[in-house]
């Protein structure tokens, strides 16, 4: 580098250093070691031959101020259009609103209505699922089937007896048949009332397809079944008695991977002139109590006291 050059350069400096002390009010020693240093370390840096190097050196104290002023015009220039964007934004949409002229009032009664509307809705649903509810209710009372099992019910059992017991007498032979299943209550207890649920249906499916068309099948209560056996001999109510409990134990009902084994016990009575529904009642009950103590799974009778 060309001795006329450094000296351009330490004169373009020096220039610059006292146009900076010129500026400041009060400069500090502090100011003038700084920018010292600064030129110390610029001078240091500069390649050898490289004229780029000294005139941007020479540049750089005369630029470095305009560049952080440029610098902060610019960022001013981008906030304050920033804020005037924004400022024309509100001035639109609160013009918008005036020119609007929104009837909250209105606004508020329109949703009170709406909301009206929709709980008087709600309030019709309900009270149809209320109505539709007691119909059902009604409608299981005073139906003849069981809504589980599909079968007779015991209302319609007890119709069935009086209507029986008023002709006092009978051309033909009747027999009513008692039905407990055996142990139902462990198999609630083991697998859940669903799954004795499914046994009922279980059992009253057995029944209903083993039986003729004029007998009839009543579930009586819980797990226990009334069979209203027509014109039919003793000899031949023994039969279908075995045959049912033959059918029951040989088929076997599959439960959630579990086989559930069911057996049944019965008491069987034979219909007597003058019996009352309770007589009838109270003969077939007795005797599936002697099936129960002699071991279950099994049918026993009772005669009436006449000795029919």
């Amino acid at each position: 580098m060309q001795k006329e050059d450094l000296k351009s350069l330490i004169h373009q400096m020096h220039k610059e250093l006292i146009e900076n002390i010129d500026a400041h009010e009060n400069p500090s020693k502090e100011q003038v070691v700084t920018y010292l240093q600064d030129a110390t370390n610029t001078i240091a840096s500069l390649k050898e031959d490289s004229l780029n190097d000294l005139e941007r050196s020479k540049m750089m104290f005369t630029n470095e101020y305009r560049e952080i002023a440029n610098e902060s015009l610019a960022s001013y220039a981008t906030s304050n259009s920033a804020f005037e964007e924004l400022a024309q934004i509100h001035e639109e949409t609160l013009t918008s609103a005036i020119d609007l002229q929104i009837d909250l009032p209105l606004l508020t009664q329109k949703f009170t209505d709406l909301q009206k509307q929709m709980f008087s809705e709600v309030e019709k649903a309900n009270s149809i699922i209320t109505d539709l509810t007691t119909q059902v209710n009604t409608l299981e009372r005073n139906s003849n089937l069981d809504s589980l099992t599909k079968v007779f019910n015991r209302r319609a059992l007890t119709t069935y007896l009086e209507r029986l017991c008023e002709k006092k007498t009978i051309p033909y032979e009747l027999h009513l048949l008692m039905l407990d299943i055996d142990d139902f209550k462990v198999i609630n207890d083991t697998f859940g009332h669903i799954a004795g649920d499914k046994v009922l249906m279980f059992i009253s499916k057995i029944l209903r397809s083993t039986l003729r068309d004029g007998d009839k099948v009543f579930r009586y209560g819980g797990e226990e079944f009334v069979i209203i056996l027509n014109r039919i001999t003793p000899e031949t109510c023994l039969e279908v008695t075995n045959r049912i409990l033959n059918l029951i134990r040989s088929n076997q009902l599959i439960y959630q991977g579990n086989t559930l084994n069911i057996t049944m016990s019965i008491g069987a009575t034979q219909y007597s002139s003058g019996d009352t529904p309770e007589d009838i009642i109270n003969r077939a009950d007795k005797a599936l109590y002697k099936s129960k103590q002699n071991g279950k799974d099994q049918m026993n009778s009772e005669l009436a006291p006449n000795g029919n």
